[in-house]
């Protein structure tokens, strides 16, 4: 089913989470992201479109200015956002260049979202540097947005994003292989569920752990984000984006994830103002 979704739809958001992107000390994986280009490119290549949604600002700020990476003041983090934004956009242009695919940056807001001239600019951006072959790489502008530091939401905002273009899927990548029925690291009989279509119906029977180390969300709002997703009926698949080559896997149908289709679950619907396409 996951090879058949993919292969069924051509405009693709994928959000890359912090956990996914760096390396243990915090720098940028510099693998990944050369592997993730190279997949990316291939899915251009047969007639796809790709947004990136991705974090990794602020971890990436450490890695540079390691002297404050004990800073708890909120200007020191939205100071390392500032710079590892710089870093992070670095690091994506120059594994793009060498597919010969220009990237572009767009740092958005949550009242962005909420104001129906500032999601036709958006809109009219994303659809102009997609036209042209240029991949959008998307990022919460977190050095004036305090809240999304504080609670971390880049998979709600690759979901409005997702919303937003009407995209035909989300993929989240993360660092476990999709959604347990109990914290897989806690409890060696946790299960994998490889489809759900009642969100509110699963949130009954399983275990909603706690955040990862580098980015501030958890399993909670990858949950949240598949709701406002589906409530639209764009599917949305959960991966590790820490396996080798996962979006090929993915496709090829070798990889587990989890995958949520739109069904009953209802609740979450976002009040984006947006104008017909």
């Amino acid at each position: 089913m996951l090879a058949s979704i993919i292969e069924n739809s051509k405009k693709i958001v994928i959000k890359i989470g912090s956990n996914t992107l760096a390396n243990a000390d915090g720098s940028i994986n510099k693998e990944f992201l050369n592997a993730l280009s190279d997949q990316v490119a291939g899915l251009i290549g047969n007639g796809k479109q790709i947004v990136l949604v991705s974090s990794g600002a602020r971890i990436a700020g450490v890695a540079t200015i390691g002297k404050w990476m004990r800073k708890a003041d909120m200007h020191y983090k939205q100071a390392l956002c500032a710079i590892g934004q710089v870093e992070l956009m670095d690091a994506y242009r120059k594994v793009f260049a060498a597919h010969q695919i220009h990237v572009g940056q767009m740092l958005l807001t949550r009242d962005d979202f909420l104001d129906g001239s500032r999601t036709l600019n958006i809109r009219n951006t994303l659809f102009t540097l997609l036209d042209e072959g240029v991949v959008p790489i998307i990022n919460e502008n977190d050095t004036v947005s305090v809240e999304e530091i504080k609670i971390g939401d880049n998979d709600t905002l690759a979901a409005l994003t997702t919303n937003l273009w009407n995209a035909d899927l989300l993929i989240l990548f993360s660092d476990i292989d999709g959604l347990y029925n109990r914290n897989p690291n806690e409890h060696h009989d946790a299960t994998l569920i490889e489809e759900v279509e009642d969100i509110d119906q699963l949130l009954t029977t399983v275990e909603v752990g706690d955040t990862s180390d580098f980015g501030t969300g958890g399993i909670a709002t990858k949950l949240e984000a598949a709701k406002k997703v589906n409530s639209y009926g764009i599917p949305m698949i959960l991966a590790n984006g820490k396996k080798e080559r996962i979006l090929d896997r993915l496709l090829s149908g070798t990889e587990r994830a989890t995958v949520f289709l739109p069904g009953h679950s209802t609740t979450g619907k976002e009040q984006i103002k947006t104008s017909p396409k």
